[in-house]
């Protein structure tokens, strides 16, 4: 837990960090998404707690994984831009949606069933096991960190209220 609290602040530090200096300042390297990809990297490294060979072999799989996932996300969003330039029947939009959103849903179970498998390859099962549950903590510990940070900068402080489901 403690080991768990401290990555907790030094991720909160590295990404608040490039808010006190100016964007002119910044340079290229520095960009934000680029930083947060290498710290989730160190955080799953750490967590699968990966030898140097693991990770020789893991982190190129990971990244070709996530490259594949990004590519989907952003051909979703795409196409939703495009459906809200569509001026069709209110009726017809909604089934293309649903069938649309249950295409990207299919293909996301397809990307990760691949690389479920390919993670098993280059991973003992233990470890490859974890990589989808650990890849999880890190974007929720990302959500509430950001969601923290809005709600500072509205100057409301304190933990953001979860969202009834």
């Amino acid at each position: 837990m403690m080991k768990r609290f401290s990555f907790i602040w030094i991720v909160m530090f590295v990404l608040l960090y490039p808010y006190g200096v100016s964007s002119a300042q910044q340079l290229p390297s520095e960009d934000p998404a680029e930083k947060i990809k290498a710290i989730q990297i160190e955080y799953l490294s750490k967590k699968l707690d990966l030898t140097p060979e693991e990770a020789q072999k893991f982190l190129p799989v990971y990244h070709n994984y996530t490259h594949e996932v990004e590519q989907l996300i952003a051909e979703r969003h795409q196409k939703k831009d495009l459906d809200k330039l569509s001026t069709d029947n209110a009726d017809d939009a909604a089934r293309r949606n649903m069938d649309k959103e249950l295409s990207y849903e299919k293909r996301m179970l397809d990307i990760r069933s691949r690389y479920s498998t390919e993670f098993q390859r280059v991973l003992p099962g233990r470890k490859a096991g974890m990589v989808f549950k650990t890849e999880r903590e890190f974007r929720n510990i990302m959500i509430n960190h950001v969601n923290r940070q809005r709600m500072n900068r509205m100057g409301q402080g304190g933990a953001p209220r979860r969202r009834p489901f």
